[in-house]
């Protein structure tokens, strides 16, 4: 029994430290994110742009949607949506906690998650403000964190599929 509390497995993904590294990256991603929106909304008026980068500009707008716009006006499928991939993600880092780095990925989508449920609770809509060339959707540090968990978790269970006892 010893050998099985060791290995940090079990229906309850018994790693504390797994547990407060997710929290560490939830509350992080949620602070930067909720800093750098409250930054853009009180400097950049809605509908103007500014330049940041060569091809990357600034603006202030809201997106009603899911990330990228997806969904737009749909709230009650929004938060469904929302609940349904939070409750899966938590489900499987409590059975895959023993993993390494799963900690990390979980952490990047539930604060970003958290970071645009701010929003939608406080305003009822999203702020976007990092806009690049070619079209693409205004996005934020949100949507950039749940878009590159999501290739995190990737790598972590493609890794330790190849990489299993």
């Amino acid at each position: 029994m010893r050998v099985f509390a060791d290995r940090g497995q079990g229906l309850q993904g018994r790693r504390p430290g797994a547990w407060l590294r997710v929290l560490l990256v939830l509350l992080g991603i949620l602070g930067v994110d909720q800093l750098s929106k409250s930054a853009v909304e009180g400097s950049i008026v809605p509908g103007e742009e500014r330049g940041l980068l060569p091809g990357i500009e600034l603006v202030n707008t809201r997106n009603h949607g899911v990330a990228f716009g997806f969904l737009p006006g749909s709230d009650l499928a929004v938060s469904l949506l929302i609940g349904v991939a939070l409750l899966a993600l938590v489900a499987y880092f409590v059975r895959h906690a023993q993993q390494r780095l799963m900690w990390l990925p979980t952490g990047m989508l539930l604060g970003g998650a958290l970071g645009n449920i701010v929003d939608r609770l406080r305003e009822g809509a999203v702020t976007d403000f990092i806009k690049l060339p070619l079209g693409w959707p205004p996005f934020n540090l949100a949507d950039a964190s749940i878009t590159l968990g999501i290739v995190t978790l990737f790598l972590v269970i493609d890794h330790s599929r190849h990489h299993a006892p």
